[in-house]
């Protein structure tokens, strides 16, 4: 089939020759003819299969014939959960529209909304936005959802994994009843699976590939090393100089950001990306490795969602997954539109379960590389540390005083303290007997300090609780302290009242 057969428009037509494409993806002949006629539809497709053309393409066709320049509501709303995601598609709706006068304008969070709102003021007919900004705006009145025509909800099964699916379904409570509604998922949980049965009318299904398939063109290899030895793993693949885009693959955000920091002790350039980096921090990665100014990516599974990089040449899993869909993800970013790629993976003995899990689901084994320079050599799991349990709070500002009192109960901390050993105790001094001192006064002549107590004799290692200081009334008048100043303003008063009073 080509593109000519799907009853495109002749400006549509030709933003796709300039691409390049001669003929439609499975998913993009599957899908453009019920979309572009109106019909709701659910599309089950891996990543890198075009599936954003598939929706794009009719809509731009559907929206074309009926443009108004003096008022342009929003028509057409693409809803995705990342920022990512949502620049890649924006890119796409100006690349296949490019030759009809649609306007596409994309809001997402992270950054300033100022300029986003003076893009929605001149109007626009499609939007792209993730779930938290479009909300937001709605909530100020800068976005009306009355006249949206098609709704297409992308990534819906990571909308669900990112907890967006809240946000999504106030989203939907803001659009009309009849509309078109497309829902794109690479995988259909039990939760978007009744999803789509409350917001889709009779929609076609399409399913190019089984879910959670990889792509066969895809050349899977794992290493079984050591989790130590993972960075030296990394920067001896990393010498082939046939790599030249790789995007490396980590769970946590600490994890992608203590990776970057290997390799550029290592001399390797490489930047990280994923949630706790800003917007512009983000787009500048992206950027530069879609130039080749970096040859190394590294991100997390949420902030690679949108990740589109043509031509990339391998994927590296610094780490499994504990999600076996994850990796199909993961290694998807490689090898599309039938292209060959390289996917590696490292495990260690503790990742052996996810890679067992991972087997069962793509239905083979993954080829192992025995011969490099770090085999396994831990047959064991990892012990977990556990940290002690942190003394509450008024122990530790005893502690911080420096004192305690021999009436609270023994706390773990001072159970430590006591059944330490003798070498590190403190000496305790013997009793030394003292003899009787006779009866003294306690008062003393103003201005003589206080002579020093005798020694009292040591009956018990522990130390008796400090006592708090004596307070000395400033005045030899028995009457309480309130009672004093009562007085004392009472007698300021009639002080003042007598200067005020006029001389006869």
């Amino acid at each position: 089939m080509t593109f000519q057969e799907l009853q495109l428009l002749p400006q549509l037509l030709r933003a796709v020759e300039d691409m390049g494409y001669e003929a439609p993806s499975p998913i993009q002949a599957a899908a453009i003819p019920p979309v572009r006629d109106g019909r709701d539809l659910i599309g089950c497709a891996q990543t890198g299969t075009g599936k954003t053309a598939a929706f794009a393409i009719p809509i731009l066709q559907r929206l074309s014939g009926r443009v108004t320049k003096s008022h342009r509501p929003i028509r057409a709303l693409v809803l995705t959960p990342t920022r990512e995601l949502a620049l890649q598609i924006k890119e796409n709706f100006d690349l296949y529209g490019k030759y009809l006068s649609i306007r596409n304008t994309v809001i997402f969070g992270g950054v300033g909304q100022g300029p986003q709102v003076e893009a929605l003021e001149k109007g626009v007919d499609v939007l792209v936005a993730t779930p938290g900004r479009l909300n937001d705006l709605c909530n100020q009145g800068h976005i009306d959802l009355a006249d949206i025509e098609t709704f297409v909800l992308d990534e819906a099964d990571r909308m669900l994994d990112m907890g967006f699916i809240h946000d999504v379904k106030k989203v939907i409570a803001r659009l009309p009843k009849q509309r078109q509604t497309l829902l794109f998922s690479a995988t259909m949980p039990h939760e978007i699976a009744e999803l789509s049965k409350t917001i889709l009318v009779d929609p076609v299904r399409v399913e190019v590939t089984p879910q959670s398939s990889t792509v066969e063109a895809i050349d899977q290899r794992l290493y079984k090393v050591d989790k130590a030895n993972k960075k030296h793993l990394l920067q001896y693949i990393l010498q082939d100089s046939t790599l030249d885009s790789v995007l490396v693959f980590t769970n946590t955000k600490h994890g992608a950001d203590r990776v970057v920091k290997d390799l550029g002790r290592s001399g390797i350039a490489a930047m990280a990306i994923h949630g706790n980096k800003g917007q512009t921090a983000r787009v500048k990665a992206l950027e530069s490795f879609k130039s080749g100014e970096i040859r190394v990516l590294v991100a997390t599974d949420i902030a690679a969602r949108g990740i589109d990089v043509n031509e990339l040449g391998c994927v590296i899993n610094y780490e499994l997954p504990n999600v076996p869909e994850t990796y199909v993800h993961r290694i998807g970013r490689t090898g599309r539109a039938g292209r060959s790629g390289i996917a590696i993976s490292f495990c260690n003995f503790d990742e052996l379960a996810y890679l067992k899990d991972i087997e069962k689901l793509i239905g083979k084994k993954v080829p192992v590389v025995e011969d490099h320079p770090w085999p396994m050599e831990i047959f064991e799991a990892t012990p977990k540390t556990v940290r002690p349990p942190r003394p509450p709070r008024a122990e530790r500002q005893k502690q911080a005083a420096g004192g305690t009192n021999v009436s609270d109960k023994p706390t773990k901390s001072t159970a430590r303290t006591e059944n330490a050993p003798a070498a590190t105790a403190p000496a305790v001094k013997k009793a030394v007997p003292v003899p009787e001192q006779p009866l003294v006064s306690t008062r003393r002549p103003s201005g003589q300090r206080e002579a020093p107590a005798a020694e009292a004799p040591f009956s018990s290692p522990e130390v008796a609780a400090p006592q708090p200081p004596k307070i000395r009334r400033l005045s030899s008048d028995p009457r309480p302290i309130g009672r004093l100043m009562a007085s004392a303003d009472g007698r300021r008063k009639r002080r003042n009242r007598n200067r005020q009073q006029p001389e006869k």
